[in-house]
């Protein structure tokens, strides 16, 4: 047998070897550091027998893939101390994740101290240094073995495999748990690790099913490399939005308005009716969108038309029983605008010239939309992921040939929105392409499919951006690109879309009239400028750690008089900013004004003006900033022209470190 290793030498064997022997036989020390193997592109066990030719990587902690056989090692010793000091729980699932990984409970609530507990049997467990072995049963077999340790959800997990399949558990110590692995050779190769939080979740992620008790938790091969996560993590939570926006009063929840359905406050709101007005300035006056204002529900026979009554119910609210449409009439909540946006087109005959949209004409719609998608409780998380959104939505409707122009032109539109934001280097870009495998979840077929994800890729090339493919990912109707960005816990989402529709004017009748008299079908690309407020405001809460640049601030300024004596010309000189449109406060507070300097600094304002005797019979104003501290003395005329111009431009003032600021 002949075993090409990764960096093209080869070694042969005249008899099987595991892949922990092949290791060992390269060197002891790389056997030492070995946490699984790569055959022929399969990451397996260290203990997955090589009986003939193939390709191996020997994948250590350093690798990626290395480090997820640790996690997954480390949730199943989280799983034995459970069961060790709470012998009626039972176990459910434990699969490594990006940052580390988690294990679900059904059992009580876990407390801080409980965690403390389970840390302090990890490492008793680890420190025994238990053979982690690998068995398989028949499924027949595996059942019996589960019912009989009382373990009813691996029970079920069983009985929904094929019959023959093969059923692998491993044992650490007499823990026995059901998995497909990879794990470490034994408990010792866990070195640094820590449970990190608790929380609720779902058998299977579904609200229908038992309730769970999550315990998440992270691991490391270094002690090092644990201290250093745990510090990163310690500054996410600084930034958290769903943690900093509630402190600085952006926005809130209330358990019985619901889940996913945060109250904007006036700050928050403010912030929010800022972007919007940005926004769809710059789409209808400089690149040619119209607004449009639809219904926020419908008949269930738009959606049956637009093919997501088939294809998202599930994600729907919907008002009625689905069961009796038909017998009465069953109305749904908007998840999206496109089907309403194309009756607005169909209301009149467009020609060839029409197409796209262009100023004066309303092919190229946009929409400041309120939607509605039934998120499942597990999923939801402050502004990133709720049940009711407001999003920059709009629909280009044009001609086949114009295509790629249009694409281009969109693409071109959000690049400039997020550098005008500061977020162009957050994001990655990625094309969402159909599942091949799951063909009945999407329109149209491979043909289809392949053309408008070949479409879309051409212009990621030309645009020259770095970007990730990944299946199921598209529409139902259509491939997308999708730009993402990561959370301060390194979770990704989609912050703006562009998507590719050639198939659903089909089922709205939507045409236009070529220079022949023909009737043709128009494409559609489904895109957003901005995407959805909310996840934007909590990109940029993050973003900024609260530090907002100075035009998106809810409160831009805040006049400071030192006294009582001087709250007449406070009062001047706010009168003067908001008549140039500029978020001004007045501190009138009988404080002193250190206290109040202190006090506006850790509300994170860009600007403080401080007045008193000399700046009232001057007409100047003592100007202290966010970025450069104390900038001095300045007519109030002067530091006017300088904040509008910084707010009209929307720049973005760069912070000085606290030493080299002006004291």
């Amino acid at each position: 047998m002949k075993i090409t290793l990764k960096d093209g030498s080869s070694k042969e064997y005249s008899e099987a070897k595991s892949v922990y022997e092949i290791a060992k036989d390269i060197s002891e020390g790389l056997a030492r550091a070995a946490c699984a193997g790569e055959v022929d592109g399969e990451i397996v066990d260290l203990r997955t027998v090589l009986d003939k030719d193939c390709t191996l990587n020997i994948i250590t902690a350093s690798d990626e893939e290395g480090l997820r056989v640790i996690r997954h090692t480390a949730s199943h010793v989280l799983a034995q101390a459970v069961k060790n000091l709470f012998p009626d729980a039972k176990i459910t699932i434990g699969p490594a994740i990006d940052d580390g990984f988690y294990y679900d409970f059904d059992s009580q609530p876990f407390s801080r101290e409980d965690l403390d507990a389970l840390e302090a049997e990890m490492k008793k467990i680890i420190k025994q240094g238990h053979e982690i072995t690998r068995f398989t049963l028949p499924r027949e077999e595996a059942i019996k073995f589960m019912k009989e340790k009382d373990e009813p959800y691996k029970v079920e997990l069983i009985e929904e495999l094929p019959e023959g399949e093969e059923i692998s558990f491993y044992d650490q110590g007499g823990f026995v748990d059901l998995c497909a692995g990879p794990h470490l050779m034994s408990t010792k190769g866990v070195k640094a690790f820590k449970l990190t939080s608790s929380s609720m979740a779902y058998w299977r992620g579904d609200s229908n099913k038992a309730r769970l008790h999550r315990i998440y938790g992270t691991a490391y091969n270094k002690k090092e490399d644990l201290k250093a996560h745990l510090e990163r993590m310690e500054e996410a939570k600084k930034r958290d939005h769903n943690k900093l926006g509630r402190e600085m009063e952006l926005f809130t929840t209330v358990d019985v308005i619901g889940q996913g359905l945060p109250l904007m406050m006036p700050k928050g709101t403010k912030m929010i009716m800022k972007l919007q007005r940005w926004i769809e300035d710059l789409e209808d006056k400089e690149w040619g969108y119209v607004r449009t204002k639809t219904p926020l529900m419908a008949k269930s026979d738009l959606y049956k038309i637009s093919g997501h009554w088939d294809h998202y119910l599930d994600g729907m609210f919907v008002l009625g029983d689905p069961k009796k449409d038909g017998e009465e009439e069953v109305m749904a909540l908007r998840p999206m605008t496109c089907p309403f946006q194309y009756y607005v087109y169909k209301q009149s005959q467009k020609s060839y010239r029409d197409l796209p949209c262009r100023y004066g004409e309303t092919y190229r719609m946009g929409e400041t939309s309120t939607l509605f998608r039934n998120e499942d409780s597990g999923e939801m998380h402050g502004l990133t992921r709720v049940r009711q959104f407001t999003i920059s939505e709009g629909h280009n409707v044009i001609r086949p040939d114009q295509c790629e122009e249009e694409l281009k032109a969109c693409f071109s539109l959000n690049r400039y929105v997020l550098k005008v934001l500061g977020l162009e280097n957050d994001v990655t870009y990625r094309l969402s392409k159909w599942d091949p495998k799951n063909t009945e979840k999407y329109l149209g077929d491979d043909e289809y499919w392949n053309s408008t994800q070949e479409v879309l890729r051409n212009i990621l090339i030309e645009e020259n951006v770095p970007f990730v493919e990944a299946d199921g990912e598209a529409a139902f109707y259509g491939p997308k690109i999708d730009i993402q960005a990561k959370n301060v816990y390194g979770k990704e989402d989609t912050m703006v879309t562009i998507q590719l529709d050639c198939a659903i004017a089909e089922n709205f009748d939507l045409y236009y009239i070529d220079q022949n008299g023909d009737k043709i079908r128009p494409y559609i690309i489904h895109r957003t400028s901005l995407g959805c407020y909310e996840r934007t405001l909590a990109w940029l809460i993050e973003h900024y750690a609260g530090k907002f640049p100075t035009w998106l601030c809810p409160e831009q300024v805040r006049v400071l008089p030192i006294s009582e004596k001087y709250a007449d010309y406070a009062k001047k000189v706010a009168d003067e900013l908001k008549r140039n449109d500029v978020d001004v406060t007045v501190d009138n507070r009988a404080e002193k004004i250190g206290y109040k300097i202190r006090e506006a600094r850790m509300d994170k304002l860009p600007y403080m003006l401080v007045v008193g005797a000399d700046e009232e019979a001057d007409g100047t104003v003592s100007v202290r900033s966010r970025f450069e501290g104390n900038e001095g003395v300045k007519p109030l005329s002067d530091f006017i022209d300088q904040i509008c111009k910084e707010i009209r431009t929307k720049e973005i003032r760069v912070e000085l470190p606290e030493e080299e600021k002006h004291r």
